[in-house]
């Protein structure tokens, strides 16, 4: 099937056919590289996208980190610490991190199983335009490492008062980080679209 394509460098559009797996086209101006098919992108994206549903719900669920102070230890969940922002009066970090560390990666992984299942059925699932736009628009408020690097940076300032003990959501969390991005770098988004023009 054919794309119509600008290049990214120099903005010439090309009318681009099929490209076998390994092989990439490029502009016939500059050279730059206009498309490069995946190689197995629906099954690797799709086992990542299950991966990081379930690495998900134990980042949710289960402890994120411990404090223990003498012979007390606290455990905190990642509900538990967005609920303590917003009760120290700092609703607006509490809602961004409910969005960016929640809101977003759930949205996300719904929509990508909800287009990825149909298709690795060879069925082209009602609304895939508007989900896929969906997914492509939430992409950038993602910010799950930035809240990792935050948690970091106050373990840190924390380890002269208390002893850190990590939970199996911490765990779960950055693992969930390197499967989200994976599940960026496997999509061919391209095959997407083209699933949308066969299913019309």
């Amino acid at each position: 099937m054919a794309h119509v394509l600008a290049c990214h460098e120099c903005d010439l559009v090309h009318q681009v056919g099929d490209v076998p797996p390994g092989a990439g086209a490029r502009c016939v101006r500059c050279g730059a590289v206009l498309y490069r098919p995946k190689r197995d992108s629906l099954n690797r994206t799709l086992a990542l996208a299950l991966a990081g549903v379930i690495l998900f719900g134990i980042a949710n669920t289960y402890p994120f980190l411990g404090f223990k102070i003498g012979a007390q230890v606290r455990e905190t969940t990642l509900a538990t610490g967005i609920y303590q922002l917003y009760r120290q009066d700092m609703q607006t970090i509490a809602t961004l991190v409910l969005f960016t560390v929640v809101l977003v990666p759930a949205i996300h992984m719904a929509a990508m199983l909800y287009i990825l299942v149909p298709l690795r059925r060879n069925r082209v699932p009602r609304h895939l335009a508007r989900v896929f736009r969906l997914v492509l628009f939430l992409k950038p408020w993602g910010m799950m490492e930035i809240f990792m690097l935050g948690i970091l940076v106050s373990a840190v300032k924390l380890v002269k008062m208390a002893t850190i003990i990590p939970g199996p959501a911490l765990y779960a969390f950055l693992g969930l980080i390197f499967v989200l991005a994976a599940m960026a770098v496997t999509l061919d988004d391209h095959l997407v679209w083209d699933q949308l023009e066969i299913g019309r």
